[in-house]
């Protein structure tokens, strides 16, 4: 089992839902955090609320601009010393049938959920590179299952599978690891969502924390590069 206490992870999009659990796992574990969003009272606010179990630096940033992105990376090895895992969480969905989607609601997603983690894994690969580090994607069942209404988000979630994937393969000899993580449904932020009591049956952000967790833990011989995660239950119908 790998020692993972001190090492530091950069967790794009990490103010709330997904982002916000896994970086709470994190640095349980003793890691230190840097989390970024575009709003400085959010990310304020959730960095605020995630010191009180580490080391949190909140950082505004927006994956759609490599700039800012380069940026991040500077500030997290500024502060920390060392960058030893990226989580590439910030996404967005935009749905709705083909007729109704506008042109900047696919640029929005497609920008986001995939140039986005394109740019946030070019800035930081200097630096993983120089820890040997770990880069996880969070991309969605939507990835390998489409449905109506869905033509960006399915875009989206598709393109970054294969792109996962192939960065996988690219950066092995660089001794970096590269896994994304599926999930189907998630108590979360998304798409407008609030969580709230009905949403017990599904998939909590501490649950991909914990998962996270693992896969830092486990010995360096081994790779789950591509991990699809479901709901155990499915919702209840009401009465």
């Amino acid at each position: 089992m790998q020692n993972i206490t001190g090492k530091t992870a950069l967790i794009t999009g990490g103010s709330k839902g997904i982002g916000f659990g896994i970086a709470e796992s994190l640095l349980k574990e003793g890691l230190n955090v840097a989390i970024t969003g575009r709003s400085a009272e959010v990310v304020e606010a959730a960095a605020a609320e995630l010191s009180k179990f580490g080391k949190v630096l909140p950082i505004v940033a927006d994956v759609r601009d490599f700039a800012s992105q380069q940026s991040a990376v500077s500030k997290v090895l500024a502060t920390f010393g060392s960058l030893d895992v990226l989580v590439a969480n910030a996404g967005v969905g935009h749905f709705g049938n083909i007729a109704e989607l506008t042109p900047e609601q696919w640029h929005e997603t497609i920008d986001t959920n995939l140039t986005g983690v394109f740019y946030s894994i070019k800035a930081s690969l200097e630096a993983l590179t120089a820890s040997h580090g770990y880069i996880i994607t969070i991309a969605s069942l939507a990835g390998t299952n489409f449905f109506e209404k869905a033509s960006a988000y399915n875009a989206s979630k598709f393109g970054l599978v294969g792109f996962t994937q192939a960065v996988m393969l690219d950066v092995r000899e660089r001794g970096i690891k590269v896994t994304t993580i599926m999930p189907g449904s998630v108590t979360s932020h998304f798409n407008g969502h609030t969580p709230n009591d009905a949403d017990a049956w599904k998939i909590q952000p501490e649950d991909l924390g914990q998962m996270t967790v693992d896969l830092l833990r486990m010995h360096p011989r081994t790779l789950p590069s591509n991990i699809e995660v479901r709901p155990a239950q499915i919702a209840k119908k009401q009465a």
